[in-house]
Formats: C-alpha cells, structure tokens, sequence
C-alpha cells in the first residue's frame, strides 16, 4: 500500500527523514511548515490508497488535517505522524520516542480512532489548545466548568475515544495549583480578550467567545503496533 510522508518546514536534515527515504515504498514530498491548501490539496489527489505521514511538528500535522477536513478526507485516509521535536499529540497517541519504532508505528501501526476537534474559527486541535489567564464562564456540555478568574484552560481530544473532548481548568493561588477535569463533546468560553492556542499556534487575534467541539467523523490515526 506504501506511503506519502510530508516532510515539514526544516525537517529535511532530520535524522527521522533520513530513516523514512530508505524505504522502498515511501513517497517524501518536501512541503513548509505549516503547509497550506496549494503545498497539500495536490498531493492529496495522487494518495489513493497510502497512508499520509508527517513528519514535523504538531502545527504542522494539524494544517495538514486541516486540509483533509475541507477536502471531506478525513474519515477516509489513514495519518501517521513522527514528531520532529516535543509534541503533546506524540504523549495523547502514546507514540513511541525511538526513531525506528516512531517511523514503524508511522507506517505499520493499527489504525485507531481519534476525536478530531474543530473550532469556531475554522481551525481544527489535534493535540493541545490553551486559553488563559482570563475570567469568565465556560462549559462542558450542559456542565458549567467555570466562572470567574482561572490561570490557564488546557483541551486535548480524548484519546480513549469515549468523549470528544477533556477541558483541564488551572487555577493557582497561595494553597498551590488546583486543577478541575470535565469530559464531553464540546467547550464553549466567554471570557475577556484572550488568544487561544491552537497545537503550538497562537490565533491571530483576541475574541471574547471561543468553542472547541467533535468533529462528525474521527481522524484515523496509527498509534499502535501490528
């Protein structure tokens, strides 16, 4: 079936790149980091029924998801990704640390189901999204996760599948740090002027109201070994 790795931005000298060119039945296209629909959508048309790795960052994996979505692909190609560097979607897929066995995972590995989460804004979160500090009221659902000051808010998609989405509420004060975990389909804020971040990328102005909520379909990724 073989394979398309989209290798991102600077990782043409990585030591992973290296690894992936050798094998027989990988396609490496070179493309920026943070590639945009004219770096990708041509190179979607040729996949047919590979699977599409990325090699990068999280930016890079999520722009490169992004354009899956807007071409309705999603629920039909295969993602494998090996992180060039510290990655929170590496730790949420439990991927392995080792060159080679990150790369096998990558292109061998079960396919599992991953929430896919889209925001208000257009934008999706694979791994990690921060707000804060901010004050204001937020829910999880139906469940009101807060109101008033908090320190930070933290979103990751749930890995185990269950819920769509875990919201992680941080506040700090003279007692330490106290942490409050909800689980549902969908985060919605009002708040003061904050800039929320989206896998590593921060948006590129304030908003008062933000939402994270599952996507219809799952993105399918390999995070498991045969």
């Amino acid at each position: 079936m073989g394979a398309l790795v989209l290798a991102c931005g600077d990782s043409a000298g990585h030591d992973r790149l290296a690894a992936l060119t050798e094998r027989d039945d990988v396609e490496v296209s070179a493309v920026p980091a943070t590639p945009g629909r004219t770096d990708v959508d041509p190179l979607l048309k040729g996949l047919g029924e590979r699977r599409l790795v990325v090699l990068g960052t999280d930016a890079d994996l999520a722009a490169v998801v992004l354009r899956l979505l807007r071409k309705e692909l999603v629920d039909q190609v295969a993602v494998g990704f090996v992180p060039t560097g510290d990655s929170p979607v590496a730790d949420l897929w439990d991927l392995p640390s080792d060159t080679g066995k990150a790369i096998e995972v990558a292109l061998r590995g079960d396919v599992d189901p991953i929430p896919l989460l889209r925001d208000d804004a257009g934008g999706v979160l694979v791994g990690l999204g921060q707000i804060g500090p901010t004050r204001g009221v937020g829910y999880c659902d139906d469940t009101t996760a807060l109101r008033g000051r908090v320190s930070a808010i933290e979103i990751t998609p749930d890995p185990t599948g269950r819920n769509g989405l875990v919201v992680r509420v941080i506040r700090r004060g003279l007692l330490g740090k106290r942490v409050n975990e909800y689980k549902g389909r969908a985060f919605q804020l009002g708040s003061l002027p904050v800039l929320p971040v989206r896998d590593g990328v921060t948006h590129p102005r304030q908003v008062s109201r933000w939402t994270w909520y599952r996507h219809t379909s799952d993105l399918r990724v390999a995070r498991g070994l045969i």
